[in-house]
């Protein structure tokens, strides 16, 4: 990691745990909710109420498998800065663009190497 990345560290850190905050927030209140829709069972709907109802739970999903994600990813996060090995690309070693941490401080890819497997995924 070079020295202006270290210099930002606890800049960085900080975004972080911020982040990893909100993220915790969103899942507790989105566990919630789940457990309140499954309760609230009884209502006689019909076919569009139900169709509305199941794309609004589908939605829910994808959007708390997408904080368990992130969430995931600031943790790693988190344990490389704790490890001192944050900054460093996991894929090729170079450092990561403090640009880049700045934007996507859980990055754990150079852009060049984040690039590459995308591309991979893609094919």
């Amino acid at each position: 990691m070079d020295l202006s990345t270290q210099s930002h560290l606890a800049v960085l850190r900080e975004s972080l745990l911020y982040r990893l905050h909100e993220l915790q927030t969103e899942v507790h209140a989105a566990e919630r909710a789940a457990r309140g829709a499954a309760g609230a069972g009884g209502e006689v709907l019909d076919r569009k109420d139900d169709a509305s109802r199941r794309a609004g739970e589908a939605v829910g999903d994808a959007e708390e498998r997408r904080d368990l994600d992130e969430l995931a990813q600031v943790q790693a996060a988190l344990q490389r800065l704790d490890a001192g090995v944050y900054g460093d690309c996991v894929d090729c070693g170079q450092p990561i663009a403090l640009e880049r941490l700045r934007v996507q401080p859980a990055a754990e890819r150079c852009a060049a190497c984040q690039a590459a497997r995308e591309r991979l995924r893609r094919a």
